[in-house]
């Protein structure tokens, strides 16, 4: 399921996930200006490869004193392909912006980043031994989808389905589809395990852990004086107390 659009309303402009799109697209365009060697590297030292956390061998081989650090924030802006970088961007598009318009631009850029990191060390948790570096924006957005999932379980996600040649759409409330999805990163993450490599070239506990981090995280972040008016904001999970009417942000 490819999700199309949501219907939940927002209160302004989501500068931050603006701004977030951006970067990940200028170092796109930067990537693949790169000739393959130097790509190749830069994808190896800038992304989280996990054998170098947990073998002393691998980090004895690292160029940059503390560079295995960077790497927590710098494997968030990297994409390996086109599809890649859409993919991520667009599903940013849709669930950024009712996030970041509970959280505020600051707040949601932090909360965006640490869902990043905590996506990495799940994945460096579940696969100790992989020596293949991982990049891309979708433990961060995972952790969007996990707020997300909290702030608005009755929000209505159009998705599409191809069958053959033949795209179908229909809607679903957000908390079933974004619970099937992470049905999906688990069961994938499972068998990578079971496997004893990374399924499809997915890091699928990163997006598995990235939800759950923003599942837990959001509420820390969301701006408790902000006056609620979506109609899933009087249901019993991940929501504020709803507040006066002459309340400022």
């Amino acid at each position: 399921m490819f999700p199309v659009q949501d219907d939940a309303p927002r209160r302004g402009i989501p500068l931050m996930t603006y701004l977030l799109i951006a970067i990940n697209i200028v170092i796109f365009l930067i990537e693949i200006s790169l000739p393959p060697e130097v790509l190749e590297r830069v994808v190896y030292y800038f992304g989280v490869v996990p054998a170098r956390y947990t073998n002393p061998f691998f980090e004895s081989q690292e160029l940059f004193p503390g560079l295995k650090y960077l790497a927590f924030l710098t494997c968030m802006f990297l994409h390996g392909g086109w599809i890649h970088l859409i993919g991520n961007m667009w599903t940013l598009w849709i669930f950024g912006d009712n996030v970041e318009d509970r959280l505020g631009s600051v707040r949601f850029l932090i909360f965006y980043l640490l869902c990043g990191i905590s996506a990495s060390l799940v994945h460096i948790y579940m696969h100790p031994s992989s020596t293949v570096p991982t990049i891309g924006a979708s433990g961060a957005i995972s952790g969007v989808l996990g707020a997300y999932y909290a702030l608005f379980p009755l929000a209505r996600i159009v998705v599409m389905i191809p069958i053959f040649i033949f795209p179908f759409f229909f809607e679903l409330p957000a908390v079933l589809y974004l619970a099937w999805w992470f049905f999906l990163q688990v069961f994938s993450g499972s068998l990578s395990v079971v496997h004893g490599e990374i399924a499809g070239g997915v890091a699928w506990w990163a997006h598995a852990g990235g939800f759950v981090a923003g599942l837990l995280l959001h509420r820390i972040f969301c701006l408790r004086k902000r006056r609620l008016f979506y109609r899933d904001e009087l249901t019993p999970w991940g929501v504020l107390p709803l507040v006066s009417e002459k309340t400022n942000r």
